[in-house]
């Protein structure tokens, strides 16, 4: 029988408000030891920050991290899975969306956990990791 996602999620997932600072989401991903946090309005996902968006979309246009809000730098419209998902399908998806981890929410939509590439490793086959892995890898076209 296929496992299921809400099987190997981690729980309990810190967020970020919109509203908060760039400053305030990167000192919470210090204290908390990760690269994204999940950009909810309440039980809604809105989005997701990473460090890099940060750097990326802010700080190396000029914009304060004092002053500018999450909003403005987070990626909105996320790829998310249901908590009842299969682990093979998911990791499916990461492969051919080139992502390393995704949201998990329930069939209402309500954040319950996010799942990365490393907690499905020991859930499905070597060569499946590897493959999608190395579909993960594959170079983007560069924005210019």
């Amino acid at each position: 029988m296929a496992r299921k996602i809400q099987e190997v999620m981690t729980r309990d997932v810190e967020v970020i408000n919109p509203n908060d600072t760039l400053r305030e989401a990167a000192e919470k991903m210090r204290s908390l030891n990760v690269g994204p946090l999940p950009v909810c309005d309440g039980q809604r996902v809105l989005g997701m920050i990473t460090d890099r968006d940060i750097v990326v979309r802010a700080i190396a246009l000029g914009r304060d991290p004092n002053t500018t809000q999450v909003a403005d730098a987070m990626s909105p419209g996320i790829e998310y899975c249901f908590d009842d998902d299969d682990v093979d399908d998911v990791l499916e998806r990461m492969r051919d969306k080139q992502i390393r981890r995704v949201i998990v929410v329930d069939r209402n939509k309500k954040l319950v956990g996010i799942v990365a590439i490393g907690d499905l490793s020991g859930e499905v086959s070597e060569h499946k990791v590897g493959e999608a892995l190395e579909g993960i890898s594959e170079p983007s076209s560069p924005n210019i």
